[in-house]
């Protein structure tokens, strides 16, 4: 969660014993944070577990987010990156030792003013630090039983396996593309796309992780420049053939630290 903002996030877990996706420890560039935590129960329909979400990643799975997810009332999509977290000062429901999970933020939790801050509903409410998790993150730092837990959080470098993921879809009037499995500060703060018969074309957020222009760029080879939150730029010279579909995923390289 943003300090100034009631937001929730879900967000994708890892700790440092798995494989996968994120750093965790000497990662951190931020100083920890005090707030809350709650999650979602495996069962329930929620877009936690439903894949999808306001940054608009769709299946988690497929973009390899996986189940491992959760929520703040911190951050928007578009400065989400990855976070580690703590349970910290509940002897009851934490677990012992402080274990860290680190998640990637991919939803956005709205505030409801009309609700108590206590009451289900109003964690995210202005000026509250609030992250819902997934079950299966939550129970990496607390015990299943507990409601809400006081936590420790703060930004993380992201640390993913391959390139940055462009899944590209649109039409005969507008080119959109998802970018995910981003490294470094996990942020996407500006995108150019470049067709074989055109310049650099800039291209808007539309939702989420969404970009889009106004053209048609079928039929020519897609090169794509990405600007990360810290400001690196790195350019992936014709990630996509000239013969791609839309629907398709294709790699490029990857934002560096």
């Amino acid at each position: 969660m943003v300090s100034s903002l009631p937001l929730f996030l879900l967000m994708l877990l890892s700790a440092a014993s798995f494989g996968g996706g994120v750093r965790l420890g000497n990662g951190g560039y931020e100083d920890w944070r005090l707030g809350t935590a709650t999650y979602v129960k495996e069962f329930q329909s929620h877009p936690l577990n439903d894949g999808g979400g306001a940054c608009g990643y769709g299946d988690l799975d497929i973009f390899r987010y996986g189940s491992y997810c959760g929520g703040c009332g911190e951050f928007r999509c578009v400065n989400h990156g990855c976070h580690e977290l703590r349970c910290v000062n509940h002897i009851q429901w934490c677990l012992r030792g402080s274990p860290t999970v680190v998640v990637t933020a991919t939803d956005f939790c709205p505030a409801n003013m009309g609700l108590a801050d206590e009451v289900a509903g109003g964690w995210c409410n202005f000026p509250r630090e609030h992250l819902e998790l997934s079950e299966a993150a939550f129970l990496r730092v607390a015990k299943a039983k507990a409601d809400i837990v006081p936590v420790q959080f703060r930004r993380v470098s992201c640390d993913r396996a391959g390139g940055m993921r462009f899944t590209i879809t649109g039409s005969a009037h507008f080119l959109q593309v998802l970018i995910t499995n981003v490294a470094a500060d996990g942020e996407v703060a500006a995108v150019k796309v470049k067709g074989s018969r055109t310049g650099w074309i800039p291209m808007g957020r539309n939702w989420g992780q969404n970009w889009q222009c106004d053209a048609d760029l079928r039929g020519q080879p897609l090169s794509f420049e990405v600007t990360g939150g810290r400001g690196r730029t790195v350019i992936a010279y014709s990630v996509a053939p000239a013969d791609w579909m839309f629907a398709q995923t294709f790699e490029g390289k990857q934002l560096a630290e």
